[in-house]
Formats: C-alpha cells, structure tokens, sequence
C-alpha cells in the first residue's frame, strides 16, 4: 500500500490506461460474443412479445436494419459483459486509498450492481415493453391499419425502452453510496417523499402508455425501490452514527482537554 502511494503521477496514468484497455478488451469481446448470438436472440426477442398479438413477421425497410439490429444486440451483450470488469477495474484502481471496511463494501457492490442492472431489463423487456406493443398495436386496429413494424424501428424502441429500466434499478445501490459519503440520510428521504413519488409516477407516465393499469405496473415495482433505498439508507445511517458516537468516546475527551491546554 506504502508503494502505491508513493507512485508519481504517470505512474498513476499509465496503471489507468492499462485498466482501460482491459477493459476495451473485454467491450470488443463482448461485441463479438453478441455478433455470435445475435441471430437467434435476436428471433426469440422478435418473437416473444409478438407472440400474441398476431404480429410474426417484421418487414426491413432498409438494406440496413438487419445490420443494425444486430450491432445494437451487440452492443447491449458488450455492455453486460464489460460493466463488471469495468466496476472491478475502478475498484482496484481506487482500492489504495480506501479504508479495509470501505474497501470490502465497495467490492461488494459490483455483484449487486450487475444484478440489479439484469433485473431492470428484464422487468422492463418481460413487463414494460409488451404493454406498449400490446397498446400501439390495439390503436392500429381500431382504426383498421394493417400492423406492420419495420425491423429496425421495432428494435430500437425495444432497446431504447427496456435499457433505461435497467439504470433505474440501480436507485438503491445511489442511495447507498450518496448516504456512506453523508450526502444524503433517511430523513431528507423521508421529507422528500412526496415529491420522489410524484418523479417516479411522472417517469412511470412517459414510459408506458396512457392508461392507468400500465402507469400502476410500472410505479409500483419504481416505488418499492425507493422504500428499499429509504430503509438501506436508515441502517447506514445507524451504522454512522454508532461510528461517531464511538469516536467521541475515544477522541473527543482527548480533544477537549488538548484546547484546555492551549488556553
């Protein structure tokens, strides 16, 4: 640990650019592990929503769009793969200047990061997405259009909808962090209740289409997150406050009677 710290500051750039070319190793890995598999992924995800909705045939508009549905299937496979070396990566190049108990917490979250990432886009693909494609293709029919879905557009708002579920499912890990770094603590999340709901209700709104049954699946599953955040933030902050009670104890006498001292 001596060593690290008495590493000059090239030394630092250079650790750090060999981490980030561990890391766009991994990412170009990961493009062509997503290449590999595109094909029947990419059958099943067509598939899957569809399925019963009598929609089994999606027509590509553009020499392109096959081309680009695979490079973003791609690029999504890449992105899970990498982000767990990317999390360790930062984490060991950071580790020397973290304390042991930060060091073992902050490991500790790499998992569960990964984890809760997977959970939202799963929650965003098997539940949020349907009800959209389910929605958009009722309006068609009411007004008697035929359905048809280019390929490249029907993936990209796939894409474009279940990704951001995934970040959104890392509210608890935020709280965590912003709490241990004494930003935030369960109070101001308790008085600002009201108002995270009214955000989350409106993200719920825009993200899903505008009937109330689809805005109640998606608020619910984004509320309970933030009561999972609020209670991990309260046994943190209890965690904090036994820590500073135990420091007074052992340092503050030490302090008072240094000033007395001095005066």
């Amino acid at each position: 640990m001596g060593k690290q710290r008495d590493m000059t500051i090239w030394e630092h750039i250079g650790e750090l650019r060999n981490r980030l070319l561990i890391v766009l190793l991994v990412f170009v890995i990961g493009l062509a592990v997503g290449l590999y598999y595109a094909g029947p992924v990419v059958m099943y995800l067509q598939q899957t929503p569809m399925a019963n909705l009598s929609m089994n045939t999606l027509v590509s508009l553009k020499p392109s769009d096959a081309l680009q549905v695979y490079m973003q299937f791609a690029f999504l496979v890449s992105m899970i793969m990498t982000t767990p070396v990317f999390l360790l990566q930062l984490w060991a190049f950071v580790k020397p200047g973290l304390k042991p108990h930060e060091t073992k917490l902050t490991l500790s979250f790499i998992p569960v990061i990964c984890l809760l990432f997977l959970v939202g886009l799963a929650f965003g693909y098997y539940v949020v997405f349907p009800l959209v494609v389910l929605f958009m293709t009722n309006i068609n029919v009411q007004l008697g259009t035929p359905v048809m879905w280019g390929l490249g557009e029907y993936f990209s708002f796939m894409f474009n909808m279940i990704v951001p579920f995934g970040f959104l499912f890392e509210l608890p890990i935020l709280v965590i962090l912003l709490t241990r770094l004494r930003i935030i603590n369960p109070v101001r999340l308790s008085k600002i209740r009201r108002y995270a709901y009214f955000i989350l209700a409106f993200i719920a709104i825009v993200i899903t289409p505008p009937d109330f049954m689809s805005d109640f699946i998606v608020m619910i599953p984004l509320f309970v997150l933030y009561e999972i955040s609020v209670f991990l933030s309260k046994v943190i902050y209890r965690r904090q406050l036994k820590e500073d009670e135990a420091w007074e104890r052992e340092y503050g006498g030490v302090e008072v009677q240094a000033d007395s001292e001095i005066k």
